[in-house]
């Protein structure tokens, strides 16, 4: 992206004038409210078209799969930033956006942009060399599998076999599928250690073989997600659990810092 001085002072994405109002060259009352769908019009908004019927379902599929994962930290964050401001929604929403980071739900981008590497790489199509020399390098450098493997799931996380299988009905597996499969494939004898494929590795595969661009990868995720922390911050405005959180944090962490002399004189009393 360049900073300073753009060259290019346009957008394509939006335009009004006193008499209407034109998204992606469609005007929005009288081509699109109460006629389309919002996955479609969330494909629309992002790449300029609308998508097939296949390219909907698929989308529609990853964002299920993911909009909602429990207590993980980001929707904690949400929840106790709420419950510290009752009237912050806006606020308590951005804080659980901003937790989806690499480990939770952002994994799907640097595992798409993982399975896109490994495919330009691959000479002449070899999938199997591709996905092997760079497998070899992750445990050299003793790093993770990006898209493969679940602390909870080892026998196979069901989001992404799901995923999967839709993906191969709908008829838009391709290469990202091809080279999940290849890298799914070897992983194991490699990293000698049973590594499924995740729902973090099946969403970026199926759905830049569905035509979604990996430059707005991230957008899934972060669009699922949202909806649900829509859910947990309404139960939280109606029961609030938040303060429980932070109290049951203050009970499981110990502190093992220095003490100061006043706490050393009370355990020496005692």
């Amino acid at each position: 992206m360049r900073i300073g001085k753009q060259s290019n002072p346009y957008t394509a994405i939006a335009t009004s004038d006193a008499h209407s109002i034109t998204v992606r060259g469609r005007d929005l009352c009288h081509d699109l409210i109460g006629k389309i769908g919002f996955s479609d019009y969330f494909w629309l908004l992002v790449i300029g078209q609308p998508p097939s019927d296949a390219q909907r379902q698929m989308l529609d599929a990853c964002l299920v799969s993911i909009a909602e994962h429990g207590l993980v930290p980001s929707v904690q964050a949400a929840r106790m930033t709420l419950a510290a401001g009752p009237d912050a929604w806006q606020g308590a929403m951005a804080a659980g956006l901003l937790g989806m980071g690499t480990v939770v739900a952002g994994s799907t981008e640097t595992a798409g942009r993982f399975l896109h590497q490994v495919l330009q790489d691959a000479t002449d199509g070899d999938l199997e060399a591709a996905a092997q020399d760079h497998l070899t390098q992750l445990k050299i450098d003793n790093l993770k599998v990006p898209g493969l493997g679940h602390p909870q799931h080892a026998g196979g996380d069901p989001r992404a076999d799901r995923l999967l299988a839709i993906c191969d009905e709908l008829g838009l597996s391709g290469r990202y599928v091809g080279v999940l499969r290849a890298i799914a494939s070897q992983a194991p004898g490699i990293m000698a250690r049973p590594l499924p494929i995740n729902v973090s590795g099946a969403i970026p595969a199926v759905i830049l073989d569905a035509g979604w661009p990996l430059e707005a990868l991230k957008a899934v995720p972060l669009l699922a997600r949202a909806a649900g922390l829509s859910a947990h911050l309404y139960e939280e405005s109606l029961r609030s659990i938040g303060f429980i959180m932070s109290h049951q944090a203050d009970q499981a962490i110990d502190y093992d810092g220095a003490l100061s002399g006043r706490e050393t004189r009370g355990a020496e009393d005692q």
